[in-house]
């Protein structure tokens, strides 16, 4: 076998191997947790400076990680750094960077290959190098491979490289870092079985594939299934809204089939980094090969409707009232992607405020684990987050529940606002002032 490979292999199986994890976000610090918690040294990289400087106080930015757990990584060797210099000291690189589209809904991979850049400077025979973000297939050999090659190690021999895709699901009780099997990919089968070494440190379960791209592919398999199924659920939505028929009952009822029925829940659209983004990494790969995914870009169509739909069904609501939207008082509860989480990425909320914004509306939002809103991609809206009062639950026009944080006393709000509109579900008896969007 390979000496650079089995030097690895010694090392993953002994827990003397260091690992580095680049991009300390949502994907990349609960891995880097998980690693430091199973006896590894972790080195975290990240270019923004205040992540380090937060960890090293013992600080966690992500609410569902507790300071404990940070406090505890420290104390087991785990650091966290902006000097990329320390790649060197790593003997896996796991790249956990997002991969967002460009304006034109196309995707950017500038964060990957500047990372692949950056690393490339730092390498050294003898590592491993992990891509966990989510992509096109082919991206890990045709854009990441050369880049890591350019400075004369070879893919296979001096280096080793996998695909493994992430599986993180934010807030998740069940399901964590160490129990959610694990994909792995190779460039080569002695790629595969270092990077099958590499994650057996810190997850029960490691599942191999034969390539990189049956990896990059199966994670989009994932994600589309779900964005297709939501899709499916929000069309139905809409259909039994004009029959005067509450589609969470009739997901209820199919789902006591025991089999061949997964339920799926409407809401007022997609958010996360995954399921709105990744579809469309298929359908614009696909094009190379005369594919038209026609039936993935429905499901985004539909979903991507979906703030309009709520912001359709407000508008009626207060025009029921005699008010009209322009000089309305708005309260969005809930300005993360899904309950219980801080995560703002691709949140539906987000485009509900600036629409109502753009209406004429007065909008302010409460969340519990978003005290403001920070800087964003595509601007910034200047607001932060509300106490949720009696006074101002009367004093709004309508309350609109975007994301159903378990935080929120939803009987009060229902007993104090005039109009309450329910993106998902959580009045599942009728009341006069609850109207379903």
């Amino acid at each position: 076998m390979n000496s650079h490979a089995q030097t690895l292999l010694e090392g993953f199986r002994s827990r003397q191997a260091t690992v580095g994890v680049v991009g300390l976000g949502y994907v990349g610090l609960p891995l880097a947790l998980r690693f430091a918690e199973a006896g590894v040294r972790v080195i975290g990289f990240d270019i923004d400076p205040e992540k380090p400087r937060k960890l090293a106080a013992g600080q966690s930015y992500i609410n569902y990680i507790p300071d404990a757990a940070i406090t505890a990584a420290y104390a087991a060797g785990f650091t966290a750094t902006t000097d990329f210099g320390g790649c060197r000291d790593a003997d896996a690189l796991i790249i956990c960077v997002p991969t967002p589209l460009n304006r034109h809904r196309e995707p950017d991979l500038s964060y990957v290959l500047d990372t692949a850049r950056e690393l490339s400077r730092h390498l050294r025979p003898g590592q491993i190098v992990s891509l966990e973000s989510t992509t096109y297939p082919g991206t890990t050999e045709e854009e990441l491979r050369p880049v890591l090659e350019s400075n004369g190690l070879k893919v296979g021999e001096d280096l080793f490289l996998v695909y493994s895709p992430e599986r993180q699901d934010p807030g998740n009780k069940k399901y964590d870092t160490r129990n959610i099997p694990k994909l792995v990919g190779g460039s080569t089968p002695l790629c595969r079985a270092v990077g099958e070494a590499l994650y057996a440190v810190a997850v029960d379960r490691v599942v191999p594939v034969s390539s990189t791209q049956v990896a990059e592919l199966a994670k989009l398999l994932e994600n589309i299934h779900r964005a297709v199924n939501i899709g499916l659920v929000n069309e139905l939505k809409m259909v039994a809204d004009r029959m005067g028929i509450d589609i969470f009952e009739v997901i209820d009822a199919a789902a006591t089939k025991p089999f061949g029925f997964v339920p799926y829940y409407p809401g007022p659209g997609l958010g996360g980094h995954c399921i709105p983004i990744d579809p469309f990494y298929l359908t614009w790969k696909a094009r190379e090969y005369g594919v038209h995914t026609r039936f993935i870009e429905l499901a985004g169509e539909i979903n991507h409707a979906m703030p309009e739909w709520v912001v359709r069904k407000t508008i009626d609501a207060l025009n029921a009232r005699g008010k009209a939207v322009r000089g309305s008082k708005i309260l969005i509860l809930g300005i993360a992607y899904k309950k219980n989480v801080d995560d703002l990425r691709e949140s539906p909320a987000l485009e509900l405020v600036e629409r109502f914004q753009q209406l004429g509306a007065e909008v302010e939002y409460s969340d519990p684990h978003i005290p403001a809103i920070p800087p964003l991609r595509r601007g910034h809206i200047e607001l932060s987050s509300v106490a949720v009062t009696p006074e101002r639950l009367a004093g709004c026009d309508a309350v609109i529940v975007a994301a159903d944080h378990d935080a929120f006393d939803y009987a009060a709000i229902a007993r104090h606002a005039s109009t309450v509109i329910d993106t998902r579900g959580v009045y599942r008896q009728p009341l006069p002032n609850v109207v379903r969007a």
